[in-house]
């Protein structure tokens, strides 16, 4: 196979990966309208797949997925990349080790967003999915790369996959795209469940010992390894 079909291949088949995994977001509703994307690095290449502007959720397919370069300029595609592309390609320029981002406006998480406050580490879902609190980045205006700026510094010196944005809504990192829609349910479920804990009392945090006792066996012990 020429290199040239090879990339076509890829190409294909992560349009299909992003395409299918937007309709995650639907099935846990963490998205309404044409609000939210899903993205993926192409490997080996300076791209990203990424989901049209203003596309219903329902007229999603793999043919309607956009490729751009990590400045977020169009090089497949008929439709007009997502007004978040700026965010992620900026996400992808700076972290190598992020291979899929996700955005979505999900009702509890947003929520915290909008208060400006982390979600604490008082679950063990939390301390195993995101090694402590989920925090906040700064506010930023979507259309340039200000967003992908504020989740790059944060998440640097974080070990959770999310953050929510001020005012905006929770962001997602993944080595994966898969891993980082799997990091967007599990923050919205966190924040629903943090919200009503609050709402009867003052949740206890969790230890810093026993947050990273249980962050190292989730990450590396827990499930079928190599599937993670």
């Amino acid at each position: 196979m020429s290199l040239a079909a090879e990339i076509t291949d890829t190409f294909e088949e992560l349009r299909d990966t992003v395409a299918r995994l937007h309709g995650e977001l639907t099935r846990y509703e963490l998205v309404i309208w044409t609000a939210g994307n899903v993205s993926a690095r192409v490997p080996g290449h300076d791209l990203m797949v990424i989901k049209p502007s203003g596309v219903s959720y329902d007229a999603l397919s793999a043919e309607t997925m956009v490729v751009t370069d990590l400045y977020g300029e169009v090089v497949h595609g008929d439709l007009a990349p997502s007004s978040d592309t700026a965010a992620h390609a900026y996400v992808y320029r700076h972290l190598p080790e992020v291979g899929g981002v996700v955005h979505t406006h999900s009702t509890y998480a947003t929520a915290w967003a909008a208060r400006g406050e982390p979600i604490p580490c008082v679950l063990t879902m939390i301390a195993d999915e995101f090694g402590g609190e989920i925090p906040v980045g700064p506010f930023a205006l979507i259309g340039d790369d200000s967003i992908g700026r504020g989740i790059v510094e944060t998440l640097r010196s974080s070990r959770s996959p999310a953050v929510l944005m001020r005012n905006h809504g929770p962001f997602t990192v993944g080595r994966t795209a898969k891993d980082a829609v799997k990091a967007a349910v599990m923050v919205e479920d966190v924040a629903r469940t943090v919200h009503i804990a609050s709402a009867l009392g003052k949740p206890e945090p969790l230890s810093e010992e026993d947050i990273d006792r249980l962050y190292a066996r989730y990450q590396n012990v827990y499930g079928q390894q190599g599937e993670k």
